[in-house]
Order: C-alpha cells, then structure tokens, then sequence
C-alpha cells in the first residue's frame, strides 16, 4: 500500500508544476487585454469629454457673444428704467426746496434749522429766558427735538451733490448744541423744582416727589427732607420706576432724579446718524462707455476672487462712496477737546450745567479704528450693540437750601452755583468699600426687547458705554421691569444685539396693485409687513409670537428714511450697517428664486455683478453649482434675463411703473439687503 501512494504522489506534483505555468501564461495575457481594453476605454472617454467640452465651450462661446452683441442694448433699456431713479432725485429735490419754501411763508417762529444765523438766534434766545418751569421746558423740547429730527433727515437723506462739507458740519454741530441746551434746560428745571421742594412734599413720608412726562421725557425726582432711615427706598408710582438708597444716603441732605429720556443724545452722533445706502446712476453715454471699457476689467476681477475671496471693506460697502451719511470734524468752539484729561471732564461732569454726554466729533473711520483696537472687554461695541429704548439718567443731586417761613417772610439761602451732584461714593474713600444703590426701572411699552437687554453705564471720560459697575440684574419679561445694582449714580441705557433679527427666514415682496406693493420680512422673533404706496411706505403690522405689537408706529404713511429710524427706535432692526458683516453670516454668492408659474417648481438665478444666468440647480439640489440651465442664455442684467421668462403684461408694469414707487422699492430692499442677508 506503502509504494503506489508514493506513485500517485509524485505523477500529481508533475502535473501540478505544468498547470501552474500555463495559468501563469493565462493570467499574463488576460491582463495585458485588460489593460489595453481599458487604455483604449479611457482614450475614448477622454475622446467624448474633450468633445462634449468643445461643443459646451462653442456653445457658450456663441451664447457670450449674443450677450456681447445685445449689450449696449440692453444697457441702454436699463438706463431708461435708470432715468426713473433720476427723476426721483429730482422730484425729492424739488420737494425739500418746496418744504423751505413753505416754512419760509409760514411765519410760525419757528426757526429754520438749516440757516445758521437763525438757529443761533434760536439758542440765545432760550439760554437767556429765565423761566425753568418743567412743563415750560417739555413743550420747548418738543420743538428742539422736532429741529434735531429735520437736521439728521436732511444728512441722511440729503444726496452728496447737494450738501457741502461746511453744511454737513454746521448741521452736526447744531444738533450737538441743541442736545446740550435741551440737557442744561432739563437741570436748570431740576434746580427750580429742588429749591421748592417743600411745596411738592408728601403727606405720607414728608419728602418731595414728583413724576412729569410726556411723549419725550418721563421725569421723576424725590427729595429726602425728613432724612429718616426707614423712608430710603421709594417706588414712583406713575412711572414705575424705583430705588433703594444705602443708609448713609437716607440721612443726607440729597436728592434723586431719573430723567428718562425716550432718545439718546449721549451716544456718539455717528450711531445716531448712520449712512443710508445709495445708487450711482451714471448718464446715458457714461453708462454705455463704462460697459465697454470695463468687461474686460470685471472679468478680471472676478477670476481673482475666484482664487482669494474675500469680504468688502466698510469703506467699499458704502455705496455713495462717502465715508459715511456725515463727516466728523473737530473743529467746533463748544465741543469738548480730544485732550481733555478725563480729571477735567470728570471735574465738569460734578457740576450739570456742562452735560456729562458732551462729545467731540469723530470720523467714521477713526470710530473703527478705536473699536477695533479695544481690548476692555467691559466696552460696549456700538457695532454690535444699540442702545434701545432712550437713556436713563440716574443723578444723586445736593439739596439746595429750601424756603424758610419767618412771620410773613419767606427766605432762602442763594447759592449761584448751580444743580450739583452728590458725590457718591465719597471722593476721600475711595478704597473703602460701601453699599451699591438698587435700581428699579420699567421699560417701555413702546420697544421691543427680544432677548435680555444689556445695562450699560455711560462713560463721559472715555466717551463710551461700559458694562462694568453694575451687578445682580434680574430682568422680569412678563412684567418689563429690570432690577440692578450700580456703584455710583450713572446714565444707564438698555443695549441690544443690534444683528439678532439677521440672517432673516425669509423675506417676500408681492405687487398688491398699480404702484402698490408688500414687503414681508420674516426673522426669528418677528414678523415685519410694510406696505408700499407711490412715494411713501407704511408698517403695516408687527407680529411677535402670533401676537400685534408697536401699534403706536403701524398705519402711518411715512418715507423710507423715517420707516428705517421709527422700527431702530423700537428695537425693531432689519437693517445691517456697513460693519454687519462681521457679526452674520452672509452669503458672498447670492441666489434668489422667482416664481414664474404657480405650478412650476422654483427657479433658481444668478447675477455676479456681469451677467445673469438662469441655474440647471434646483433647490433640492446636494452642491451648489454655475451650469447653466438647458436653453437659456445669459443677458448683462437680471431684468432681461427675467424678460425670457415673464409675461408681457408683467413687463409692461415694469415699465409704466411710478418713478416714485420704484425709488421707495428700491430704498427698501437696498435698506434691508435681504439678498445678502437671508
């Protein structure tokens, strides 16, 4: 058994040795077939793909040259749309000589505030009239402010043609003068009141308070005449606001006064007077001329962003190409000197009669450049915070001497020194520690606050807001009051996230009639509709968690400009500034979808500042990308490329529609950037 098992053994091995070299053989050949099999596949698809980006690239070739060769034509319809935007400048133009004119025949008294010799006269005026009755100085504020408000309307919405550089600072340094008289008015009227207080005096406690408001001012003033520990703590009824002093402030000859504010004149004038976008609008051979000569140049410009993208500096986010709606100088006799040490200015600030929010003026750029160099995290940064709801000034005041009765005799001691502060706390110990002062104020119906707002105390030495000094806030949403804790006595305002309504949900701008249209811009809080009427606009409604808001703002017809001011005074902000880039995410490759057909699916397009493109991409796709979509062309503007797609009867509105109405449209949607910033 033993041999043949060895036979059978070796004969296999034999076989074994001369399959595997046949295999071998196979397996070589197999592979070299495969390899050209595949060789020749590739040099066939290599074939069909240079072929098929030939035929795309002459077919684009042709396409690029029907939109070369309608250019000049299609330029030439849009500066014919462009002409209504012109005509519009001029109507404006014509409207606020109008206004002068009107004013000027009305002879009411009131002064104009763009004459500088009647403005002045205004002022003198006012500083010389002795009377210092609160109720006095309200109605007179009224008319200041009323004066400040055409001021900062006329640099917002005044185009650069038509306002010098002298003009612009003659106009910022008037409102800086009549915000400072109204302050001073507002303190000589505290004196007057302080010097009586004995007539205001309260049955309960014996000590004077009092609470006078209007549309503009909630004031409220308490005076401790009896100087009981017990009474150290007062709400003021009327106007819920409310402290809570330290003892050794309840046995002191001091008074308290909230002064609240419903503007702001304390933060600096370039926050108050932000720039509002324009558009150039070149004439007809001007427009034609830059086409030609700057094709070449754009195509440039966009292979280089192409390969290093980047963000547009604040300066060239400026459409009108100034440095901003003003420019600051430093150059005006009654504004506070850069080199002002801050023991000077503190040392001013004790004494009312000089407004602790005295400013100087600042250029745009130097306010950037200030900002950007903070390192203080306790600053605020005006950029991304606003104050919102007007400003708190909370003052500790020394009580002057009061009225004495003596038989039929009234006297009092005369001291010419002014309202002063009370010093608190006291300059020789400050390094010891003492109790802080609680706070309690009711915010206003008439704002929104969507998340918790910031405190922020005003800084007259730095000439900024800062949060540090304050402690133990506790915000009450339901009820609108915050309760705080401050050191010493400050100027208080409530700070808000001025981008949180941005990047928007969604937005919509739907025709409701000839020359009639709605603008519906959705955020995360809010829900904000504004109707559109020939040269005006009008906020229709405020929608907050399904609920009206702001309906002391909604259904007045009102212009852009205005529309943008009242909805920022509200805490209503759909607006971004220069700088919001830095603080949203925006969308450096724009896309909007327009619907043609209510059945259809969305369309996509694309306009990259040189051609406009219908997009093969749906809104379900994965990737974004350029392809064109399947036969459609490219045109110089999106209008012609919609003009493949709309009606005719769509057009012909386009074409027939008010200059008027185009230009507020057109404010709008540059106001709110809602392309970028959705």
């Amino acid at each position: 058994m033993g041999p043949k098992k060895k036979k059978k053994s070796s004969g296999k091995k034999k076989v074994s040795k001369a399959e595997q070299l046949r295999l071998q053989k196979e397996e070589e050949e197999r592979r070299l077939k495969e390899e050209e099999e595949a060789q020749f596949q590739a040099q066939q698809e290599a074939a069909a793909r240079l072929e098929k980006e030939r035929i795309e690239q002459e077919q684009m070739e042709k396409l690029e040259a029907k939109d070369q060769e309608r250019r000049e034509s299609e330029l030439g319809e849009l500066h014919s749309l462009e002409q209504k935007f012109l005509s519009a400048e001029q109507w404006k133009t014509d409207y606020r000589a109008y206004g002068k004119w009107e004013h000027y025949l009305s002879c009411d008294g009131s002064p104009d505030p763009t004459v500088l010799q009647e403005i002045n006269t205004f002022m003198s005026l006012w500083r010389e009239d002795q009377n210092e009755d609160i109720q006095l100085v309200m109605e007179k504020g009224e008319q200041v402010l009323n004066l400040i408000e055409k001021l900062q309307f006329l640099l917002l919405d005044t185009p650069p043609s038509e306002i010098t550089e002298k003009e612009t600072v003659q106009y910022q340094e008037s409102i800086l003068e009549l915000q400072n008289l109204l302050h001073q008015k507002y303190n000589g009227a505290t004196e007057h009141l302080l010097k009586t207080a004995n007539m205001y005096e309260d049955s309960e406690t014996g000590n004077m308070q009092a609470v006078i408001k209007d549309k503009n001012v909630t004031f409220c003033i308490w005076a401790n005449l009896k100087k009981k520990v017990r009474l150290k703590n007062h709400m003021f009824c009327d106007a819920q606001h409310g402290f809570d002093l330290p003892k050794s402030l309840a046995m002191s000859s001091v008074a308290v006064r909230i002064l609240h504010t419903h503007y702001d004149h304390v933060s600096p004038l370039w926050l108050q007077c932000q720039s509002v976008p324009r558009l150039e609008v070149l004439d007809s051979k001007e427009l034609t001329q830059h086409s030609k000569d700057n094709v070449e140049e754009l195509e440039e410009e966009e292979k280089k962003a192409r390969e290093e993208p980047s963000m547009p500096t604040e300066e060239e986010m400026c459409s009108d190409g100034r440095k901003s709606a003003v420019s600051f100088k430093e150059t005006s006799n009654s504004i506070a000197d850069i080199n002002e040490t801050e023991e000077e200015i503190e040392k001013k600030s004790e004494i009312l009669d000089v407004p602790s929010q005295v400013q100087h003026l600042l250029t745009q750029e130097e306010i950037n450049e200030k900002d950007e160099s903070i390192t203080d995290e306790n600053i605020v940064d005006l950029q991304q915070f606003v104050p919102v709801g007007g400003v708190y000034h909370i003052d500790a005041l020394q009580l002057p001497p009061q009225v004495k009765q003596i038989k039929d005799w009234s006297m009092v001691e005369v001291l010419n020194v002014g309202l002063q502060v009370y010093p608190y706390p006291p300059e020789e110990a400050e390094d010891a520690t003492h109790p802080p002062i609680q706070i309690t104020l009711r915010l206003s119906d008439n704002v929104m606050y969507f998340e918790d707002p910031v405190i922020a105390r005003w800084d007259p030495a730095g000439q900024q807001w800062r949060t540090d000094g304050i402690s133990n806030i506790t915000y009450e949403r339901q009820a609108k009051s915050i309760t705080f804790e401050m050191r010493a006595f400050y100027t208080i305002a409530l700070l808000q996230d001025a981008h949180l309504n941005m990047p928007y949900q969604a937005w919509e701008l739907r025709p409701t009639g000839t020359d009639e249209a709605l603008l519906i811009v959705t955020t995360v809080f809010a829900t904000i509709q504004i109707q559109i009427k020939g040269n005006q606009c009008m906020l229709s409604s405020v929608v907050v968690e399904e609920k009206d808001v702001l309906s002391h703002v909604t259904g007045k017809w009102i212009s852009p400009v205005d529309l943008r001011a009242v909805l920022k005074k509200a805490g209503v902000n759909i607006f971004p500034g220069a700088y919001s880039h830095k603080y949203v995410s925006v969308n450096k490759k724009v896309s909007e979808h327009l619907k043609a057909d209510s059945v259809k699916d969305w369309s996509l397009y694309m306009f990259n500042g040189q051609k406009a493109q219908k997009l093969k991409i749906t809104e379900t796709s994965e990737a974004f990308s350029e392809e064109l979509e399947e036969d459609s062309e490219f045109h110089s503007t999106l209008y012609h490329m919609l003009k493949d797609f709309a009606s005719k009867e769509a057009i012909d509105k386009v074409e027939t529609a008010s200059f008027l109405f185009i230009d507020v449209v057109y404010q709008l949607l540059l106001a709110t950037r809602v392309l970028t910033y959705s």
